[in-house]
């Protein structure tokens, strides 16, 4: 749902529409994502810290956006490789990234909260047992517990002083994936702890 949809809203917009990340309009964020896929050399650009490839994620994003959009959206609506679709891989390597750039370019273009999402809230707080410890490794010593009414409470980091975020799983997802401004969550827990989640580096 999540592929599909946001090639939709790809063609939609158009190829200069905002998104919110940073620096990147719509196309830049489809070449993202068939880089990702497509080829070897995306993980990387992806899974090194940011800088260390920039020639080489420059040459591929360029590449790739010289294609057009059009073309960007049909490679993307035509579904990942072979390694993405493995059983009990496809859901871990693909549901986070593409819920979280659909709701970049929705919510960059004024678009709140979507409603009924049971199934992809259901999928997503599964995810933030795992994902979630690995999105907030910036976080040293501070503890930090997800809520989400509905679900249950799971720490995903241990520690103290603590902070806990309460919202729906998407909106924990967003806010842990390091899109804070755009995520509507609850914030509680010792000051210090609040200061350092503001300052901690969030996201994959």
């Amino acid at each position: 749902m999540e592929r599909d949809e946001l090639c939709d809203l790809f063609l939609e917009l158009g190829p200069d529409a905002p998104t919110l990340c940073e620096g990147w309009a719509t196309l830049d964020l489809a070449a993202h994502l068939v880089v990702r896929e497509r080829d070897p050399r995306g993980g990387l650009v992806i899974l090194t810290p940011k800088g260390r490839f920039a020639g080489l994620e420059a040459k591929l994003m360029g590449k790739a956006k010289g294609k057009g959009l059009e073309t960007l959206v049909d490679r993307l609506r035509s579904g990942p490789p072979l390694v993405y679709r493995t059983p009990g891989l496809r859901t871990a390597l693909n549901l986070n990234e593409w819920f979280v750039h659909h709701e970049d370019v929705r919510r960059a273009n004024g678009q709140g909260p979507r409603e009924g999402l049971d199934e992809l809230d259901a999928a997503l707080w599964k995810l933030l047992g795992g994902a979630g410890r690995f999105m907030v490794r910036g976080l040293g010593d501070v503890g930090l517990t997800v809520e989400a009414p509905g679900f249950g409470t799971k720490t995903v980091h241990k520690g103290t002083p603590a902070v806990t975020l309460t919202g729906a799983p998407t909106e924990l997802s967003l806010y842990l994936n390091g899109r804070r401004a755009a995520a509507q969550v609850e914030i509680a827990g010792d000051d210090t702890a609040r200061t350092a989640l503001d300052g901690a580096r969030l996201g994959i």
